[in-house]
């Protein structure tokens, strides 16, 4: 038997909507302990549904939103971390040295994006780029610790920047 066709979004979403948001929206306050945030998440994966120019026939809507809302917390905890750690850099400058609060957020942004970037890479250019940049080792020492010719690494790098420099366009 062949599957019904996509039905366009605005009039499937509603129906899918009344059906699954209760349900969503208890799965994510069961992953989460803030409920204004898995409130925010159920929302969002509406959102993104709604941006797309068709959804796809579901015949487990579920699990196509279980997906959806995981990528979304998976999200969210990743942005809490990266924050934590940038508010921690800020509480150890001296206080002249502190950024006005819309540059805190330029920065926290920029930060956001390339934490995104880099989770597209893979794996061993993305630590290769981290080895380089955030700790200084020469390329023949990642090479090394890769168990790979440097030749290799300096490809992985040049990966990086490339997606480094198509963040910044």
């Amino acid at each position: 038997m062949a599957s019904a066709p996509p039905l366009p979004v605005s009039e499937s979403l509603e129906g899918l909507y009344a059906a699954h948001h209760g349900w969503l929206l208890q799965w994510l306050r069961r992953r989460m302990s803030a409920d204004e945030a898995a409130a925010d998440l159920a929302q969002d994966a509406f959102v993104r549904l709604l941006q797309k120019p068709q959804l796809p026939a579901l015949e487990q809507p579920r699990a196509y939103l279980t997906r959806i809302a995981n990528g979304l917390v998976i999200n969210l905890w990743q942005r809490r971390s990266l924050e934590r750690a940038w508010l921690e850099v800020l509480a150890s400058l001296p206080e002249a040295a502190v950024p006005d609060e819309e540059q805190r957020q330029i920065a926290l942004e920029a930060l956001l994006q390339i934490d995104r970037m880099l989770d597209t890479l893979p794996a061993r250019a993305r630590e290769a780029f981290l080895l380089s940049q955030l700790d200084g080792l020469t390329y023949a020492a990642i090479a090394q610790r890769f168990g790979v010719v440097e030749r290799t690494i300096k490809r992985d790098i040049v990966l990086a920047m490339a997606a480094c420099l198509a963040v910044m366009d």
